[in-house]
């Protein structure tokens, strides 16, 4: 018997063993779109990380030397905006492997260690690392939840006891490390979803003089509240309205500017002074 030839978007089997051939031909070409989805830049989400660096900036403005107590309320932004874009770099990667992932946790933790110093340099008398050691932790726990691998699932496992052990000495704390995963539960579902990681923000910037200030009608601390519970909802319909929007993409490089925007401000603050 003479076995006919099937070709199928560039995979060639033959009709005796068509399933498990189809399969391996389906999954390489679901790949192979895949690849090419990530590629593609998505100008929302790079114009959400700009917007999210710029508020970071703002926030440690205050730092300088002057009495901005105000750039505190658009500093809440910063960090639950960079824990969406974490979510969204994961949701669109759900389907390539996880080889570019662990790439991303490399960079952060080179970067937690590179930014300590400058960090500490800038900031007076820190009580909490700088605030990637609190982003890579979050993306473990974020790919234990999509990845349903046991070495996946341990290392996030082990990321939330880290965060549970240490809380008093990360940034954000227990819930600044929750907080990309209520992000990523919450992409693709509709507006009102957002509270959840809206209080999961709240409940990682919760300072006691934040919310003692708050009683006494302090509006710094009563629009940084506000600021906490709405930023997820403002960067969900940022990443679905600004498709139109090209602005510089992020890239690799742009982990350096973490580092450098201490020195630039320790720079200022001392020709200020």
């Amino acid at each position: 018997m003479v076995k006919s030839l099937v070709v199928n978007d560039g995979a060639h089997f033959t009709e005796d063993h068509p399933g498990s051939t189809r399969d391996a031909s389906d999954r390489k070409i679901q790949r192979r779109r895949a690849i090419m989805h990530m590629t593609q830049r998505d100008g929302a989400l790079d114009l959400l990380k700009w917007l999210a660096l710029l508020c970071m900036v703002l926030d440690h403005l205050r730092y300088v030397g002057y009495s901005v107590d105000i750039l505190y309320v658009p500093g809440r932004l910063a960090f639950p905006w960079f824990c969406l874009a974490m979510a969204a770099n994961l949701a669109r990667a759900r389907v390539v492997t996880t080889e570019g992932q662990w790439r991303y946790l490399g960079w952060l933790l080179l970067f937690s260690a590179i930014s300590e110093i400058p960090y500490r340099m800038y900031i007076p008398d820190p009580d909490t690392l700088n605030v990637l050691p609190t982003l890579a932790l979050g993306l473990l726990v974020a790919r234990g939840w999509q990845d349903r691998a046991l070495q996946t699932r341990l290392l996030a496992a082990g990321a939330l006891l880290l965060a549970a052990l240490f809380a008093p000495r990360l940034m954000f704390g227990f819930f600044g490390v929750l907080l990309p995963l209520a992000m990523l539960l919450v992409i693709g579902r509709p507006w009102y979803f957002s509270l959840l990681p809206g209080l999961v923000c709240l409940a990682a910037n919760q300072w006691p003089v934040l919310y003692s200030s708050a009683q006494f009608h302090n509006i710094e601390a009563i629009l940084g509240i506000a600021a906490c519970l709405i930023a997820p909802l403002l960067g969900l319909l940022l990443l679905r309205q600004a498709n139109g929007f090209q602005p510089p993409p992020m890239r690799r490089w742009a982990y350096a500017l973490y580092p450098l925007h201490f020195l630039l401000l320790l720079a200022v603050r001392q020709v200020i002074a």
